[in-house]
């Protein structure tokens, strides 16, 4: 064993075939019934290990690790650390749970699972279509193996990549998943790491990546053990939704950067999307976590499209340039809050709380967001002080940025948990799903938006009744600064009654509907036309090839010049026929079809039209 603990960790073996790769934290799986354990706790004299029902005492191995080896150790051997005080506590970096996070861990032998599409690398970036989905939600089941059952569908669709909102471990059955506790943890209710695995391989095998949404910028409320035992790996100010961990102490940069690279490794994942990366707090670090994070993942995961986002409301360009040949340094792309902010503000109406300061000014800043990127680029903004938020972006890829219509955050913060959908008419969202899948930046579905699902996905929770967590009060603001202004504390579900979560379950007889039908018919003719047309042109693309040609009441014209083609968008939002710049080349997509002669011989576009070209 010290022969072992004494060569460094980059110089051991790591088996390509299984994927398993040594950690600090976490047991290790050496051999066949032999396993060893390790935990890190601060300013404790004693450390036993249960296993079934025996308590062994464990070694301190200096600097505040504990290490026992163990063996004759099967798989699914349920196993927890015990404290001085006799308090048992589950593995922090443990792969499964015997049944919550309140108990024992559970030993996995991670060489078990056969992958059947072992010799998957990824797609480019410039291939992705995002399609985010909550696990326990997007089926009724709530399981890993009912959602692989509905991948072919999405692949036959044109998606590419499916998002995962967080799987790691929190308190109770359900929940959005940002307040993890385990983060090595798939949570129990979803299914076993091996499930998960199926799930991601099913994927993999009919083309599809797969993406998994992290938080690192504060662990959850309930379950958190590891504050109990090793305090000092946390900040003294935490956040709203737990305590936030101290990137700069060591063992928890260790935790959270292998974590990273344990979903990578081991389960496969194509990307992972970083949660509010802008509040992950590292100022005394000589390279900030956020940065080292990803140059880990560069060096250590060569010769395959590993990608990598960002969730960033800072508007900054730093994570995303890109070196002198194009490829990509840090980070392939950010949530792009301010296009969905400033539809939602124009389609709807609702110009309150986060949408207030996209009420003006609408036609030149949505041109600006579709032809260089972020919507604010460098403004004074009320309420942010003198600083000017955003900075340019122009010179970066179009597929920087991530588009959207909805996601969780703008339809569960609400209140209501209303869709896009159900606030708009059908002819203007059918025009805002075309520019959102044939401009250039990267686009993002919220699961059911395909077959454009008016059912509610509302915040639940499974807290505590002791646990001081999402007042009402606390809920009922937020709600409005996500524009339902007109809501009341008496209409607020409570999160924690059943009853919300399964309000919240996609109903998939709604994509059986004739609606829902028609509605997914187009979504998968747009989606063709994307990988037919624009994702060749997109395949090393640069920045700086956007041009708004006009931006006027109700009128856009934009121009992305992609290579030796230029890509086209002429729409007329408005009531009466207008003129705009003529179009050159072939017609990908127009609408009204009967608006084809018009627009193309004429320069003519009525009312309510758009033509999308290439040439």
């Amino acid at each position: 064993m010290d022969e072992q603990r004494s060569k460094p960790e980059d110089e051991r073996p790591i088996d390509p075939e299984y994927r398993v790769f040594p950690k600090s934290w976490g047991p290790e799986y050496i051999a066949a019934g032999e396993v060893r354990f390790r935990l890190w706790a601060s300013g404790i004299e004693t450390l036993n290990l249960r296993l079934i029902d025996e308590e062994v005492p464990m070694t301190a191995m200096g600097d505040g690790w504990w290490e026992l080896l163990a063996t004759n150790i099967a798989p699914g051997t349920p196993y927890a650390f015990v404290l001085p005080d006799g308090t048992h506590v589950p593995d922090p970096a443990g792969r499964a749970l015997e049944k919550d996070v309140h108990g024992p861990s559970l030993v996995v032998d991670p060489t078990a699972y056969r992958w059947k599409a072992g010799a998957w690398r990824g797609r480019p970036w410039s291939e992705a279509v995002v399609y985010e989905i909550h696990v326990g939600t997007f089926t009724d089941e709530g399981t890993f193996a009912a959602a692989a059952a509905r991948l072919p569908a999405l692949a036959d669709l044109g998606v590419t990549l499916i998002e995962l909102m967080p799987v790691a471990a929190f308190g109770g059955e359900r929940g959005w998943g940002y307040d993890g506790v385990l983060l090595y943890t798939p949570h129990p209710s979803y299914g076993s790491p091996d499930d998960m695995k199926a799930f991601i391989d099913a994927a993999h095998g009919l083309g599809l990546m797969v993406m998994l949404d992290v938080v690192y910028n504060h662990l959850g409320l309930d379950g958190n053990h590891l504050q109990v035992y090793a305090p000092d790996l946390f900040m003294a100010e935490g956040t709203p939704w737990g305590p936030r961990p101290d990137v700069s102490r060591k063992p928890m940069r260790d935790l959270l950067l292998e974590n990273a690279l344990y979903w990578l490794e081991e389960f496969t994942f194509d990307g992972l999307r970083i949660d509010a990366a802008d509040r992950i707090e590292d100022a005394d670090s000589e390279e900030h976590f956020v940065e080292e994070l990803a140059l880990l993942i560069r060096k250590t995961l060569p010769g395959r499209h590993v990608h990598l986002v960002v969730e960033d409301s800072r508007n900054i360009t730093a994570l995303h340039e890109r070196s002198e040949d194009n490829a990509v340094r840090l980070y392939d792309a950010v949530w792009n809050d301010g296009y969905h902010h400033l539809i939602h503000a124009w389609a709807t109406g609702e110009h309150s709380g986060h949408f207030k300061v996209f009420a003006d000014n609408f036609w030149p800043r949505i041109a600006k967001t579709l032809a260089s990127g972020f919507a604010i680029q460098g403004e004074l903004i009320e309420g942010k002080g003198d600083a000017l938020v955003g900075e340019p972006s122009g010179h970066l890829s179009p597929v920087t940025f991530i588009n959207f219509l909805q996601n969780h955050d703008q339809i569960g913060n609400r209140g209501r948990g209303d869709r896009l959908w159900s606030l708009i008419d059908p002819d203007l969202a059918e025009r805002l799903m075309v520019i959102l899948l044939l401009a250039p930046q990267i686009p993002l579905l919220f699961m059911g938006d395909e077959f454009r699902s008016r059912g509610r996905f509302f915040f639940f929770s499974d807290y505590p009744e002791n646990l001081d967590q999402n007042a009402p009060e606390d809920r009922l603001r937020e709600a409005r600064a996500f524009g339902t202004q007109d809501l009341q504390l008496r209409e607020l579900r409570d999160p924690n009654d059943l009853d919300t979560f399964i309000a919240s379950k996609l109903d998939w007889r709604e994509a059986e509907a004739e609606r829902g039908m028609e509605s997914r018919t187009v979504c998968r003719d747009l989606l063709d036309k994307r990988k037919r047309h624009l994702m060749p042109l997109l395949a090393d693309v640069g920045g700086g090839v956007g041009h708004v040609l006009m931006a006027e009441e109700g009128r856009l014209a934009i121009d992305w010049q992609l290579g030796e083609h230029r890509w086209q968008l002429r729409a007329n939002f408005g009531d009466e026929a207008t003129t705009l710049p003529p179009v050159h080349g072939a017609t990908i997509h127009v609408m009204p079809p009967n608006a084809h002669a018009d627009i193309r011989d004429l320069s003519r576009f009525p009312a309510r039209s758009l033509i999308v070209a290439c040439g």
